[in-house]
């Protein structure tokens, strides 16, 4: 069996990192049109979503403003990511596993991830573009991103997509540093808020 992984989140400022893994028979997934996730609209990677679940075994993993805030104390986003990698492979036990590479030379992410899994792994830049499981990964990841976020929104307000290059994002975080009150789903050790709050230091 073969399998799928990426990520969904891993820039952004608000709301949790997710990733994903899926495994099946890639010729059913060309078959229901999967591609990027990111060239897909949001009602289309929902119904997408729906069906890969259907029809193939799948994993997700959410990690939390807060723990990220925890864990980057003694460890970068892509040493966060490759654990994740580590735990999606070896609770779907595939003989293979494509991964979309937040490394910078991912043949280096391909050699740690088989000597914590001993699984075979090959990890590429933009892999959610040649490989169908990868994309069917990329898909499930930012469905389950999208609905933590719409979950977040329903308590703190709208914040727009949580990436600190969307506007309304940065002016309600602004407003949040502003009020002294930042809610727990912004990422404090991400350094959009460190440059925001000096920001706003200056402006009094």
């Amino acid at each position: 069996m073969r399998a799928g992984i990426d990520e969904a989140g891993k820039g952004c400022v608000i709301g949790p990192l997710v990733v994903a893994g899926v495994a099946c028979c890639e010729e059913e997934l060309r078959e229901l049109g999967v591609k990027d996730s990111k060239k897909l609209s949001q009602s289309r990677r929902e119904e997408l979503a729906e069906r890969i679940r259907e029809i193939c075994k799948t994993e997700v993993l959410k990690v939390a403003p807060e723990k990220l805030d925890e864990k980057m104390c003694t460890k970068t986003i892509n040493e966060i990511l490759k654990e994740c990698y580590a735990e999606i492979i070896i609770r779907l036990k595939p003989e293979i596993v494509y991964v979309d590479s937040p490394d910078v030379i991912p043949e280096r992410l391909s050699e740690e991830l088989e000597n914590i899994t001993g699984v075979k792994v090959f990890a590429e830049h933009k892999a959610d573009e040649k490989y169908p499981l990868v994309a069917a990964a990329s898909i499930i990841a930012k469905v389950e991103r999208e609905r933590e976020i719409e979950k977040l929104k329903k308590r703190f307000g709208d914040f727009g997509s949580g990436y600190a290059s969307d506007p309304k994002t940065r002016e309600v975080l602004k407003s949040w540093i502003a009020s002294g009150k930042i809610p727990s789903c912004v990422r404090m050790r991400w350094k959009t808020v460190s440059n925001l709050k000096q920001r706003t230091l200056e402006e009094f």
